[in-house]
C-alpha cells in the first residue's frame, strides 16, 4: 500500500497543476455566467417583447439541455462556423452560459423581491432609471441571492469535471491519464476527490468571509459572534 502512495507522489506536480487550471477555468467562467446571467435577468424584465423572447429563448434552451452537449457543440460545433477556439476557451465559455442561464432567474427573482414602493418613492425623489438600478435594487437583491450565486459557485467548480471529455488537462482529466499509466484506480481518483472537497470548501470559505465584509449587516455570521449571541441569551433568560 505505501508503494502504491509513494508511486503517486511523483505526479504531485502535474495534479497541482491540474487544480490550478481548474481554478482558473471556474473563476473565468464564473465572471462570464455573472455578467451573462445580469443581462439576461435585466433583457427578461424588458419592456420590449423582442428582447424578452430572445432572453427567454437562451434560459429555456441552455436549461434543457445537457450541459456536457453543450460544451461539444461549443468545442467541436462552432470551428464550422470558423470560430476554433481550444479546449480551455470552449471550457469557459460553455460553462459560463450554462450557470448564466440559471443565474439569471436568480438575479431576477433577487430584483423582484425589492419592494416596488421603494421603486416609486425613488422615482417620486427624481432619481434616474439607471441610478435607481445601481443604487437601490441591486444592492438589496445582491444580499437576498448571495448564499445562491456562491452555490451555483461550487457547482460550476464541480462541472469542470465534464471538460476532461474534450481532453482539458484539469482535475480529472489529469486523474485519468494518470490512472492509465499507474493502473492505481482507487488512490488516484481518491486524490482528485480530497482535491475537490478542498477547492469547494476554500472557495465557500472565501465566498463567506466576502459576504461578511460587503453587507452590513453581514450576511453570514462569524462562529464566535454566533456563540456571543447565544451566551447572550442564556444570561438574559437566567
Amino acid at each position: 500500500m505505501s508503494y502504491e502512495w509513494l508511486t503517486l507522489w511523483g505526479y504531485v506536480p502535474e495534479f497541482l497543476k491540474a487544480g490550478w487550471l481548474t481554478l482558473q477555468v471556474t473563476l473565468l467562467a464564473f465572471v462570464l455566467a455573472i455578467f451573462l446571467g445580469l443581462v439576461a435577468a435585466l433583457a427578461s424584465m424588458s419592456p420590449l417583447g423582442v428582447v424578452r423572447f430572445l432572453a427567454r429563448a437562451y434560459v429555456e434552451v441552455i436549461r434543457n439541455t445537457p450541459v456536457l452537449l453543450q460544451i461539444f457543440i461549443v468545442f467541436f460545433g462552432l470551428p464550422s462556423a470558423g470560430i476554433a477556439l481550444d479546449a480551455y476557451w470552449a471550457g469557459v465559455i460553455a460553462l459560463g452560459l450554462n450557470v448564466g442561464a440559471y443565474l439569471s432567474e436568480v438575479f431576477r427573482a433577487g430584483i423582484q423581491s425589492v419592494p416596488r414602493g421603494q421603486l416609486e418613492a425613488a422615482a417620486i425623489l427624481g432619481l434616474e432609471r439607471a441610478q435607481i438600478m445601481s443604487e437601490i435594487v441591486l444592492p438589496q437583491a445582491a444580499r437576498a441571492v448571495y448564499p445562491a450565486i456562491v452555490n451555483y459557485l461550487i457547482q460550476l467548480l464541480l462541472g469542470t469535471s465534464l471538460l476532461s471529455a474534450i481532453a482539458l488537462p484539469e482535475l480529472t482529466g489529469t486523474a485519468t491519464v494518470i490512472n492509465s499509466r499507474t493502473l492505481l484506480y482507487v488512490q488516484t481518483f481518491a486524490v482528485v476527490l480530497v482535491a475537490y472537497l478542498v477547492l469547494s470548501n476554500v472557495l465557500s470559505w472565501v465566498a463567506s468571509r466576502l459576504g461578511a465584509k460587503l453587507f452590513h449587516p453581514p450576511l453570514v455570521v462569524p462562529p464566535r459572534a454566533r456563540f456571543g449571541a447565544f451566551a447572550l441569551r442564556r444570561a438574559n433568560r437566567a
